[in-house]
């Protein structure tokens, strides 16, 4: 499959983050080995993978907590090696890992990460308002964080990375162990980011990236090994197409014809399943009204991220 990455060493202004044959070794350990890619300004891109597979050694090259070991990056045009201060003002970063003090509320979080990027007092206040609310914790801001729960802490650490209003905002496994009510509120405003964000998404829930993503990357043994949108990536493990169809009449004139033109139909309680290679939505339900059969309802099955995720690398997300 065609990865569709960025030239090595092409420069172009739509792109936000681009990395060059990138390379992390760990003594005799090849982490992440020789990736290139091209990550799109306003673009929400996930990077999926099995544990160990890169992942998060690619973010903190990127994030220039960690020099690469050959190759380079850029973030927003700056080099992960050369300009690393430049990089670090322009990006927001929610680790794997939540990186707070214990004994501060979270408004002084807050103020204190503003304080670092010079924010203006006034908008600190207002944006401090509006992601607390939108992440639930404006109620207990005032509160120490040793008395929040792991969850809030995680949404305390995303505030954090989007406080300053980066341009490029890493998140690692942003709602990992969040309950689904608190998921689905991170899920909306990330959402809302799209377009004037780029984000750089890691995450272990296959419904997540296919929701919120724009493309994808399956990252393997240190590889990007598949790339594309979430469809094409879908289409490109299937050799045939699959028609759910929930029918009145499915006689057996009817299931005969459909088999002479298809390579394998199925019918059970009213349902019939249909596939081949060649496979319209349109063509077939105007077949089965024609031969007599009244359509309830249709849909085209496409595999999950799940089953392409375990036929590309061989393994399960979760190791």
């Amino acid at each position: 499959m065609s990865l569709n990455t960025q030239p090595a060493g092409e420069k172009d202004d739509a792109i936000a983050i681009q990395t060059v044959k990138l390379t992390r070794l760990f003594n005799s350990l090849v982490a992440v080995d020789g990736i290139d890619l091209g990550i799109k300004k306003g673009e929400l891109f996930a990077l999926l993978g099995p544990n160990g597979a890169g992942k998060t050694t690619t973010i903190n090259m990127l994030c220039c907590l960690l020099k690469p070991t050959s190759g380079t990056a850029t973030v927003m045009g700056y080099d992960i090696i050369k300009q690393p201060f430049r990089i670090k003002e322009i990006i927001g970063v929610s680790p794997q890992e939540t990186t707070i003090s214990e004994h501060l509320n979270a408004q002084e979080h807050l103020n204190l990460i503003g304080r670092i990027h010079n924010m203006d007092a006034k908008e600190l206040k207002s944006r401090s308002q509006k992601l607390l609310e939108t992440m639930g914790l404006a109620e207990r801001a005032k509160d120490q964080v040793r008395k929040y729960s792991g969850g809030m802490k995680r949404r305390l650490n995303i505030i954090m990375a989007l406080i300053h209003n980066p341009a490029v905002i890493f998140l690692d496994e942003p709602t990992l162990g969040l309950d689904p009510q608190a998921r689905r509120a991170i899920w909306d405003y990330i959402a809302q980011l799209k377009g004037e964000k780029t984000i750089l998404l890691t995450t272990h829930y296959m419904d997540e990236a296919d929701s919120l993503s724009d493309r994808i990357g399956i990252m393997d043994e240190g590889k990007i090994v598949a790339l594309g949108t979430s469809r094409e990536l879908k289409m490109s493990v299937t050799e045939k197409r699959t028609m759910i169809i929930y029918a009145w009449n499915l006689t057996q004139k009817v299931i005969n014809e459909m088999q002479s033109k298809y390579a394998e139909v199925k019918v059970s309680d009213g349902t019939m399943l249909i596939s081949d290679k060649q496979l319209d939505f349109k063509t077939v339900v105007d077949q089965l009204h024609s031969l007599g059969a009244m359509v309830r309802s249709a849909y085209m099955k496409e595999p999950t991220l799940d089953e392409v995720f375990l036929q590309i690398t061989g393994k399960e997300l979760r190791e």
